[in-house]
């Protein structure tokens, strides 16, 4: 029996455009594969149009995952509402009518969009933004980090120009003969591309050209192509970002690589002095950057869905499963016939487990002695906008939410020896994984590939920085069938093949056994702390441990 939809899935069911809206599936209370299949596979239909944030179909998915939380018995997070507004504008580039080119002693250099470069503007105030005739300066990686004595903007001034950085932080492709060196390769904040513009911007910079190469940032140009060549989104700021930088983009390491020879360097040589302490910026001398971005700018109605079981005893602490349900839409110029990025994995599978856990909350029993909080988060894939705006504008006070566990894009695999952990080594919260995971006769193993960064790059970072403890966990690395072998090759055959892909789709020959077993450890750790006193904290020395400790007050 399908439950009743909600207003707005009845007003799409009114279109003729609609032909067929995901109903809801028959569950249990239990964690079983049939019921993550079921929801991952409503989730990523068509339907919702590869779930854009702010288009009809992407807030028909928040619908219909407040209506499936409704459903399971879930009770409204927000104020008796299951919906978080979160007001953000929509910033589209007319890459016809747009240009950015380079001026050098060889010539003009004007790399093509998006196979060579992708590039929009944060601000919102005006449909042109245009920097002309700005000259370059190479400034490394782009970092400023007094605790390892580095800055990589020191003795120049780059007010009104145009910087050119590395991805990622010194020291992460070839470690440091010290491994306390930026963390040897595990990847620091500081190499975040979300910090480097924001290191420009405090710099007063006009423009920033961030080198994509794979290696290092972990994932191929289509990945910075495709995320980057259409509608970006961001919170709307009272000021229209004004204080953003007006410019920012991305280059392929090929035009870099014609950038510094046209100014005479080599690149390769000028990445290796990045990588040196003692690195001073290099101002690319006879290059200059002009560009000129027509946008069209739209405010965004989207929201964050939250949902709750109330604690029976403790009610106002709240332990905390998260999950983004948006995705990447519909990209009309991608080649081939499939335009929809569905996100099946990415993150269809995080939305339909915390599902999953909160309908196994709302039938406990005994019910949970401190609340469950399941927030599926929106803007995720658009720089963590949604997860953000909760950070500012918390539903529940911040020195309430106990911590937390965050999904995203769980792969489908089988049974496993162990659970990898991403920034493993932060919390209190890890020996409450470990217990949990005992239980079943595993293991915590440490980030398999600390060098991507990627404690940094979902949305539990959000509250990590206004202090909340949260965990990253990654899916089993050690298989059962296979080995460390068989976990590494279905990870990269996923980065290669469907991260960020219309092919992210979902495939009932998917052998859900493995995140059955890893739901059932969250579940467990859940249900640990709901029914403890017990306040998890960021270990000493950890950067989010002074601002947990002051919300707290200790």
């Amino acid at each position: 029996m399908r439950n009743r939809p909600s207003l707005l899935a009845l007003c799409l069911l009114a279109s003729p455009a609609w032909a067929q809206y995901p109903g809801h599936p028959m569950t249990t209370p239990a964690i079983t594969a049939a019921d993550l299949a079921a929801r991952d596979r409503a989730i990523a239909d068509d339907a919702f149009q590869g779930r854009g944030p702010g288009t009809q179909a992407g807030e028909a998915a928040a619908g219909w995952i407040a209506d499936e939380m409704r459903r399971i018995g879930l009770a409204p997070g927000n104020h008796g509402s299951y919906f978080q507004d979160v007001p953000s504008v929509s910033i589209t580039l007319d890459a016809a009518r747009s240009r950015l080119a380079f001026t050098t002693p060889r010539g003009t250099l004007a790399p093509a969009f998006p196979a060579d470069v992708v590039y929009w503007t944060p601000r919102f105030r005006a449909d042109t933004v245009a920097v002309k005739d700005t000259g370059l300066v190479f400034v490394g990686y782009g970092v400023v980090a007094p605790e390892y004595h580095w800055d990589d903007y020191a003795g120049v001034d780059v007010r009104g120009k145009t910087v050119v950085l590395l991805i990622n932080d010194p020291g992460n492709e070839d470690p440091h003969p010290d491994p306390a060196f930026f963390h040897g390769r595990a990847m620091t904040y500081y190499g975040r591309w979300t910090y480097k513009f924001e290191e420009a911007a405090r710099h007063g910079a006009a423009a920033v050209m961030i080198v994509h190469e794979t290696a290092p940032a972990a994932y191929g140009w289509q990945v910075v192509r495709n995320s980057n060549s259409g509608a970006k989104s961001w919170l709307d700021e009272a000021d229209g970002n004004a204080s953003f930088v007006p410019v920012q983009g991305w280059i392929t390491r090929a035009t870099a690589e014609k950038l510094f020879a046209a100014a005479g360097f080599d690149y390769a040589a000028e990445k290796r002095a990045a990588n040196t302490p003692g690195f001073k910026p290099v101002p690319m001398k006879g290059l200059t950057m002009s560009a000129e971005l027509h946008s069209t700018v739209a405010h965004v109605n989207t929201r964050n869905v939250i949902g709750m079981v109330r604690g029976a005893r403790r009610p106002d602490e709240v332990v905390l499963y998260t999950a983004h349900w948006d995705h990447l839409g519909v990209k009309p110029d991608v080649p081939g016939p499939d335009k929809i990025y569905n996100g099946a994995i990415d993150n269809g599978m995080g939305v339909a487990s915390i599902l999953e856990i909160g309908e196994a909350f709302a039938h406990a029993s005994p019910p949970p002695q401190r609340s469950i909080g399941i927030v599926c988060w929106t803007l995720e894939e658009q720089g963590l906008l949604g997860s953000q705006y909760f950070a500012r504008h918390p539903v529940w006070p911040l020195a309430k939410i106990v911590g937390g566990i965050n999904i995203d894009a769980n792969l489908p695999e089988g049974p496993a020896h162990d659970l990898a952990l991403i920034g493993n080594g932060a919390s209190d919260l890890e020996d409450d994984l470990a217990r949990a995971l005992a239980a079943q006769h595993r293991t915590i193993s440490p980030d398999p590939e600390p060098e991507k960064g990627s404690f940094y790059r979902s949305d539990h970072i959000s509250l990590a920085k206004v202090g909340v403890p949260m965990l990253d966990p990654d899916n089993g690395f050690d298989l059962v069938a296979g080995g460390k072998a068989a976990g590494r090759a279905l990870r990269d055959a996923y980065t290669a093949n469907h991260y960020h892909q219309p092919s992210d789709e979902y495939d009932p020959h998917w052998d859900l056994s493995g995140p059955v077993q890893d739901l059932s450890v969250f579940y467990a750790l859940g249900q640990a702390l709901a029914d403890s006193d017990r306040w998890p904290n960021w270990h000493q020395g950890n950067e989010f441990r002074a601002v947990r400790d002051r919300s707290r007050g200790e």
